[in-house]
């Protein structure tokens, strides 16, 4: 008997730690805002550099894990895991000793280190799931990619538990549900230290580095590599910010919203393979594009609760196939690239959405908001707005709206007033709380005219930068369409499987053991 299952196992807890982690900070981005006084900018780039690292580390990671091996490079993935954890949580202490900057240095150095362990598990993993089952890829990768929305169905009811509860429990922090994401770290980094762990499926087959590089002289899987990257941007990039955006559409719903098209994807993906059957993978690409642009462009045009759930559907069912598909169709078209080719595709996804889709959605919700709330209320804008502008690569410099200042205006001052009763008790002082607290004093009395302005631009914002989104997926589908137009020139699409069929009828599935019935 092989040990597939344990190793599958050991692979599917790495995207629930990881999907858990991701669905948390979102639900706690609010939270960061309001706390250390970032612009949406500062949370989009804070988690973009998240996905950074997970694209920069898979793509050199993948280099070296046919020959290193799977289970030394699982082994540091857990251990920095763990110390990521550890960076994260000292964000309030650094704050409170060092100020807003360096604050942010460490959420972002805390993210960049989950990130990188993450990073480490997606190089692994895919090539991994792809020598376990080697005929079966497309399905597989879709089961083992399950892992991922299941961490967000976790972390977002952990999430919303949380946002429910941490007004009235004292003690109450964002640092306890971000702990959860340990949880299933601690089960892969067991799994991975009792197991042992198979060659990988283009190593066993005596393919060499040099015939490994050299599948990326084909222009075709340049092309699929361009279109990965639209699909990181589209998925993760949005997944960031979705539940904040929805959450001020339909107030006191964003997160369940995140958690239903989570559980969408979720079911979803473990029905791949009968999809797969019926059409292609390129036919079920072209589909899902089509829907995430239907649904991110509803989702931004949506009037109403009931639309806004229609709209979420849409887009959920989108969204479901694209990432573990596209890993799928490159595994069966290019396996002799082993896990460089299926790296590449993570890497250049994971950077796509960190350096374009996390910061690019937060400056549109910037752009917009602070566009619209200089055009119907010019003085609460210079009110709101922080003191220094961003850009976002060749687009202009803006003002975005200050989180801390919007979060004083939205609870009319109470939390901002138990901070400084808390610091004259305990005889201490903080230099940004006195600021925020004597902005608060001349502001106070235009709050009653600024809230509905101030709500108005960050509805509009949110809506706008969705609609700019479903640009994505839009432009992806004429990508995939072009794909199945050109398979269906060459007679239709086929897979290349390097484990052939052994005369006693018997095939290799890649596990430890070898050959099973």
């Amino acid at each position: 008997m092989n040990n597939n299952k344990p190793l599958f196992i050991a692979s599917f807890m790495t995207l629930i730690a990881a999907g858990v982690g991701f669905a948390i900070r979102g639900g706690i981005l609010a939270d960061w805002g309001a706390q250390y006084g970032f612009t949406k900018f500062d949370l989009g780039t804070i988690t973009g550099g998240g996905l950074v690292g997970f694209g920069v580390v898979i793509l050199l990671a993948s280099l070296i894990t046919d020959n290193v091996g799977y289970k030394p490079i699982l082994l540091l993935a857990f251990i920095l895991h763990v110390l990521s954890a550890l960076v994260t949580f000292a964000a309030t202490p650094i704050f409170n000793s060092m100020g807003k900057d360096a604050t942010y240095w460490c959420l972002y150095i805390g993210m960049f280190m989950f990130a990188v362990a993450n990073g480490l598990c997606e190089a692994v993993i895919n090539p991994l799931v792809a020598t376990l089952y080697p005929r079966q890829k497309t399905h597989y990768l879709n089961i083992l990619h399950a892992g991922w929305p299941g961490g967000l169905i976790i972390g977002g009811i952990i999430a919303t538990i949380y946002t429910s509860i941490k007004g009235n429990v004292a003690g109450m922090r964002w640092e306890i549900p971000m702990a959860v994401f340990l949880v299933p770290t601690l089960i892969y980094g067991f799994i991975v230290i009792k197991q042992k762990f198979p060659q990988s499926e283009a190593k066993s087959a005596g393919v060499s580095f040099g015939q490994m590089l050299m599948t990326f002289a084909s222009p075709l899987l340049l092309f699929l590599l361009l279109l990965h990257a639209c699909v990181g941007y589209v998925e993760l990039g949005t997944d960031s910010w979705i539940a904040n955006i929805t959450e001020s559409i339909v107030t006191g719903q964003g997160l369940y919203l995140f958690i239903y098209a989570s559980a969408i994807m979720f079911v979803l993906r473990f029905f791949a393979g009968p999809i797969v059957e019926k059409i292609n993978p390129l036919g079920l690409l072209f589909m899902s594009a089509c829907f995430g642009s239907i649904g991110l462009y509803m989702i931004g045009s949506s009037q109403g609760v009931a639309w806004v759930w229609i709209a979420v559907t849409v887009y959920g069912l989108g969204k479901t196939f694209l990432w573990p598909t596209m890993l799928g169709v490159v595994g069966e078209l290019f396996p002799k690239g082993g896990a460089i080719t299926m790296g590449a595709m993570g890497g250049i996804g994971m950077l796509s959405a960190g350096l374009l889709g996390g910061p690019g959605i937060g400056y549109n919700q910037d752009y917009y908001a602070t566009e619209k709330l200089e055009e119907i209320a010019p003085q609460t804008y210079e009110r709101y707005s922080v003191a220094e502008a961003n850009g976002f690569l060749f687009l202009p410099k803006i003002k975005g709206l200050d989180g801390s200042k919007v979060s004083v205006l939205n609870n009319d001052g109470q939390d901002l007033e138990k901070k400084v009763e808390q610091l004259d008790k305990e005889g201490k002082s903080d230099a940004y709380i006195s600021n925020l607290n004597t902005w608060w004093q001349g502001a106070e009395a235009f709050a009653p005219e600024d809230i509905g302005p101030v709500e108005e631009a960050g509805i509009y914002g949110g809506r706008m930068a969705l609609k700019c989104t479903a640009l994505v997926p839009l432009v992806m589908a004429i990508g995939y369409l072009i794909l199945v137009i050109y398979f269906y020139m060459k007679g239709g699409y086929k897979a290349e499987v390097l484990h052939g069929e052994e005369p006693d009828g018997e095939h290799y599935t890649g596990g430890v053991e070898g050959p099973v019935e």
